[in-house]
């Protein structure tokens, strides 16, 4: 069975119920099927993105990475302040690495287990943490455990694109076109993101 958001026959439902799609396809072809390896690092990564360019978040964690060189939890929470200002770490950010981490010790948060459950369950258990609102779950729950309807409504990629291909930019119009997109909208996420860097000559690598 297809696990993959990505998939050949995703896309031929999606393009059909959808010209859009059909011609950002066969403008830029399919998107790439973005994943990560499910788990606290990956947590943090996006948590780290937050409200950042993609360029800007990679650098962050980067310099975050071989500071600690073992990316985990206990580390994270061994720095200081100073340390965490050191790898360009705003004080917010630091302040919810921590809270992951503090939730992952206590064993208040198995991100590794997360797919097991179902989506509300999913986004219950991470929003419970500091620094961790709806478009962090969202974004997790695509490239973590690659469900395939979810649609992170507040994504400012997304509302940019929506205004520029349907023009339409409020939340309740947005999410009206998206229920036409059923039970794919992961999918059509990742063709919006998809048009909106290639327009923009931008990477997706993060």
């Amino acid at each position: 069975m297809e696990t993959k958001i990505v998939n050949p026959e995703a896309i031929k439902t999606l393009i059909s119920k959808d010209s859009v799609f059909f011609e950002i396809n066969n403008r830029y072809g399919a998107p790439p099927n973005w994943e990560r390896e499910p788990g606290f690092e990956s947590l943090s990564k996006i948590i780290l993105g937050q409200q950042l360019s993609l360029a800007s978040a990679k650098a962050h964690f980067i310099k975050l990475k071989n500071y600690i060189s073992i990316f985990n939890p206990q580390n994270i929470l061994s720095l200081t302040d100073s340390e965490m200002r050191d790898c360009q770490i705003s004080r917010q950010k630091a302040s919810y690495l921590r809270a992951l981490a503090k939730a992952v010790v206590a064993g208040e948060l198995i991100p590794e287990s997360l797919g097991k459950l179902e989506e509300k369950e999913i986004r219950e258990q991470l929003t419970s943490v500091k620094g961790i609102g709806n478009w962090t779950a969202e974004v997790y729950m695509l490239f973590c455990l690659q469900l395939k309807d979810i649609f992170p409504v507040t994504d400012i990629a997304i509302i940019h694109t929506m205004r520029e291909l349907y023009g339409v930019s409020s939340r309740e119009e947005i999410v009206a076109i998206s229920d036409n997109w059923r039970p794919f909208r992961s999918l059509s996420t990742y063709y919006l993101w998809h048009f909106y860097l290639n327009k923009r000559g931008r990477s997706g690598d993060f």
